[in-house]
C-alpha cells in the first residue's frame, strides 16, 4: 500500500484556500460571495452559524489535549486578582493583601502535583487552570518550576484577559464561549481545587458542584481552599436547614489550608 499522510485522496482544503489567493482581481472575486466558506471570518461569525462555532470550540482544544496525550487534569480556580506576595503592587488592597498567601499555596500545589505528572510523562494530573493572572497565574507558575506542562483556557474578557507567561504555548487556548470552556474544565478531571475568588470562581464551583450532586458528573476530590473565607461569603448550613440541598451534599467538598493538605487528600479519595 502506497504510503501517503493524507487521510483521503481528495484535494486538501488549504491547498484551494491558497489557490484562491491567485486569481484575477475582478469585481465577482473581491464579492464576499466568493469567499470559500471555511475561510470566511465573516461568514463565519454569522449568528446562524453559532452551533458551528460552538463545534469549533469544543473540537479544536479536545483534538489539541488528544494529540498531546493528556489523560487527566487537575483544575483549579481562584480569583484572577490575588497577587504574588513578593511582587510590590503600586497600590496595594489591604483586603487582597490578605489573600496573598493563597498564591503561594496555589503555586507550591501546582508544583507537588506536576512533580508526579512529569513523571507519567505529563500526560497525567496535568494542572488546567483559566490561564489568566492570579491564582490562575500561580497554578501555571508551579507547574513550570516542575518542568512540567501546564493547560491555559482563557476567554475573551474586556479586563484580565491576557494569558500568562507561564501556561505552555502549545496547550494555550481562547474561547468566546464560557459553556464551551466550562466543558474543557471538567472533561478530564480528576480532582478540582479552588481558591477564593469572586463571582468567575463563584460560578465555576456551584455548577460544577451541581453536576456532581446531579449524578451528570462523577464525583472527584473537590477542595476548597480557605475555610474562613469559604464559610464567611457562603452559609451553607443556612441551605441544609431551608432544605434547599441535602445535608450528604456537604460531603461533596472538602476545606484545606495548604497545598500539602490538599495533596494528602487527593491522594486518600484515589488510593
Amino acid at each position: 500500500m502506497k504510503d501517503d499522510k493524507r487521510r483521503h485522496p481528495f484535494r486538501e482544503s488549504r491547498q484551494d484556500i491558497e489557490r484562491a489567493r491567485e486569481v484575477p482581481d475582478t469585481p465577482q472575486t473581491r464579492s464576499s460571495a466568493y469567499r470559500l466558506a471555511f475561510a470566511d471570518s465573516e461568514f463565519l461569525c454569522r449568528d446562524e452559524l453559532r452551533p458551528v462555532r460552538l463545534q469549533l470550540e469544543l473540537l479544536k482544544p479536545q483534538m489539541m489535549m488528544d494529540e498531546a496525550g493528556i489523560v487527566s487534569t487537575i483544575v483549579m480556580f481562584g480569583s484572577a486578582r490575588i497577587s504574588d506576595p513578593d511582587r510590590k503592587a503600586a497600590e496595594p488592597d489591604a483586603a487582597l493583601g490578605k489573600l496573598s498567601e493563597y498564591y503561594t499555596e496555589a503555586r507550591k500545589f501546582a508544583r507537588l502535583m506536576t512533580e508526579r505528572s512529569v513523571q507519567s510523562n505529563g500526560t497525567e494530573d496535568v494542572i488546567i487552570t483559566g490561564g489568566g493572572p492570579g491564582v490562575m497565574e500561580a497554578g501555571s507558575r508551579g507547574a513550570a518550576e516542575a518542568g512540567g506542562a501546564s493547560i491555559g483556557l482563557n476567554i475573551v474578557l474586556p479586563h484580565e484577559q491576557a494569558p500568562n507567561t507561564y501556561v505552555t504555548p502549545d496547550l494555550c487556548f481562547n474561547f468566546h464561549y464560557f459553556a464551551i470552556r466550562k466543558m474543557h474544565f471538567l472533561m478530564r478531571a480528576k480532582a478540582v481545587v479552588v481558591f477564593p475568588g469572586g463571582f468567575g470562581t463563584l460560578d465555576e464551583t456551584f455548577e460544577s458542584l451541581t453536576l456532581i450532586q446531579t449524578g451528570r458528573m462523577d464525583a472527584v476530590p473537590f477542595l476548597l481552599f480557605g475555610e474562613e473565607y469559604w464559610r464567611k461569603i457562603v452559609n451553607w448550613e443556612a441551605l441544609v436547614e431551608a432544605g434547599t440541598i441535602s445535608p450528604l451534599d456537604l460531603d461533596l467538598f472538602k476545606f484545606v489550608e495548604t497545598a500539602e493538605e490538599a495533596v494528602a487528600e487527593i491522594d486518600g479519595w484515589w488510593s
